[in-house]
């Protein structure tokens, strides 16, 4: 049963083929056994799945539910989830337990979905190879010894390794697509506003959105169709209506426009990975699509802009954790001053710490103009680029990762290397577009992604052509040996 799509499960359990509870004991079964390698989830609740199953599974035989009324999910351990543990692979949220459900979890547990658990992640969304959770790594199931990628590698590798059939994730500057590429899966970061962050907890509010990963565009489709839509609890989200993600899916790309930036396939990016995404360009230009060399020119200044704003956001947003309200405090401090100070100091990790420096430092008096504001110009232009880029073409295509997923300690070690492993997606954050990533082949058995961007509210289009790029390959429905 683990091998079956979102679609598949949903289907079968309209037919009675098994129950609920079936499935999702069987994945409950898989996540004891495989996951204690692989560390993808933080939290596990056997018997509140079971018996949401069994709940899903009472309402379908009366003839009510939703849409997805009894297929199991894993949620990021970034969602609140209510009675959950919700850590943001943090120590400093080690025991919160949120009194609510973020909207993304409410809406898809409307649609009927059942939760397995709660997946592992970078502390905070701060990393780009789930090194930095306070619950230790995630390793791929692709290769043990290698990352997942961040910062939801632990969604990427419960998917891939069949522990959930989908699962949601969160991308503040390549944190769905880098993983999806690195796991062989396809990942999705919505436009900017198109998923609610009320529940979500925050890293950069400016930057991070909530999305759907899954093996195939179809599913991520179909799950995106339960997440997206307006909230007016969040401040951010895009008042507009939602449309149906699969009814396009099998569209034509007969005249689809498909540009190259030049600035990215250049220097840094691994041979291997271009020769695999140049082969599948080709085969979308024998689906029918044309392909245009573009420029981005600013895209070379995404990272630096992007690592002073982020940190700068960061640094606000983790202000509130001061061992006051909730969260960690330190035992017998001497007084307020120090319980603010060793809570943090404790309970934060080096990244997380580096990052509010950098921030702080940023915002400063004196360093305003010259770093932050300067970022903010920066991320204008390159929002103006994507737009004089998209009156040429429909469709930008990318790398999703400069290099299949690298060996644990071999980056961390050097925050800038680490960093440089968003170069290709941290501009469509900074822009607030759409962008996926998609499997393109494999190098030496190590996944690699086909990154697409494409214009505000185009996410669509985008699931088309990865799923018509899917329909004639068969990237997607690999899988890594050993878990079966």
């Amino acid at each position: 049963m683990h091998d079956l799509s979102l679609h598949a499960i949903r289907d079968a359990l309209a037919r009675r083929e098994f129950s609920s509870a079936e499935i999702t004991a069987h994945f409950l079964a898989r996540i004891a056994r495989l996951n204690p390698a692989l560390n993808a989830y933080i939290t596990v609740d056997p018997e509140a799945a079971l018996a949401a199953a069994r709940r899903a599974d009472e309402l379908r035989a009366r003839g009510e539910g939703g849409p997805l009324c009894g297929v199991p999910i894993a949620h990021k351990d970034i969602f609140c989830t209510n009675g959950m543990r919700t850590s943001c692979g943090s120590r400093m949220l080690d025991s919160f337990v949120p009194p609510y459900d973020a909207t993304v979890v409410e809406r898809l547990a409307a649609a009927g979905c059942v939760t397995l658990g709660k997946t592992n992640m970078d502390e905070f969304a701060m990393g780009s190879s789930n090194e930095t959770s306070y619950y230790g790594p995630v390793r791929n199931p692709w290769d043990l010894e290698r990352v997942p990628g961040g910062s939801s590698g632990g969604s990427a590798a419960a998917v891939a390794a069949r522990l959930a059939p989908v699962a949601t994730a969160t991308d503040t500057g390549g944190s769905i697509r880098q993983p999806a590429a690195l796991c062989g899966l396809t990942g999705l970061k919505p436009t900017y506003g198109r998923v609610s962050r009320h529940g979500m907890i925050a890293f950069a509010s400016s930057l991070d959105q909530g999305g759907p990963m899954a093996r195939s565009a179809a599913d991520a489709a179909l799950l995106l169709n339960h997440m997206a839509g307006f909230d007016a609890r969040d401040s951010t989200s895009i008042d507009t209506a939602v449309p149906d993600y699969g009814a396009e899916l099998d569209a034509d790309l007969r005249g689809l426009r498909i540009g190259l930036p030049r600035e990215y396939f250049g220097e840094g990016l691994n041979p291997g990975t271009e020769r695999v995404v140049r082969a599948g360009l080709a085969e979308l230009e024998r689906l029918g699509a044309t392909l245009h060399e573009i420029s981005l020119p600013h895209s070379p200044l995404s990272v630096p802009a992007y690592y002073v704003i982020a940190p700068a956001e960061c640094s606000t947003n983790l202000s509130r954790y001061d061992g006051v309200r909730y969260g960690y405090r330190c035992r017998d401090p001497l007084d307020l001053q120090d319980m603010y100070a060793r809570s943090r100091a404790e309970a934060f990790g080096d990244e997380v710490k580096r990052r509010i420096l950098v921030g702080t430092y940023a915002l400063s008096a004196g360093y305003y103009d010259a770093y932050y504001r300067k970022a903010q110009k920066i991320r204008r232009l390159i929002a103006e680029d994507f737009r004089a880029a998209f009156r040429e073409v429909d469709v930008i295509a990318s790398p999703a990762s400069p290099s299949p997923a690298f060996r644990f300690g071999e980056k961390s070690a050097d925050p800038i290397t680490m960093y440089l492993e968003d170069i290709y997606t941290i501009a469509a954050n900074l822009a607030g577009v759409p962008a996926l990533s998609m499997p393109g082949g494999l190098i030496d058995g190590l996944p690699v992604g086909i990154q697409l961007i494409g214009n505000h509210l185009q996410e669509a289009r985008l699931l088309n052509v990865a799923h018509r790029f899917q329909q004639a390959t068969d990237w997607h429905l690999r899988q890594p040996a050993g878990i079966a």
